[in-house]
């Protein structure tokens, strides 16, 4: 499967919120805007946000102030 230059941004700015295990609602929304700019919001970007919803959900991701 061919992955879409935004679905490789998307991947980058996942992994870190991943990685930090925390996420801002600036980094959240740009990771929306990267999915939705092009209109498509393609198979491998669905897992993606899926996956970080969960994390967020579950709290392996926290959603902190600045």
């Amino acid at each position: 499967m061919n992955i879409s230059e935004s679905g490789n941004e998307l991947y980058k700015l996942i992994n870190k919120a991943i990685e930090d295990h925390q996420i801002t609602r600036e980094e959240y929304d740009m990771i929306l805007h990267t999915a939705f700019e092009d209109g498509i919001v393609d198979p491998h970007e669905k897992v993606l946000l899926e996956q970080l919803q969960e994390m967020i959900h579950t709290g392996v991701v926290k959603m902190v102030a600045k």
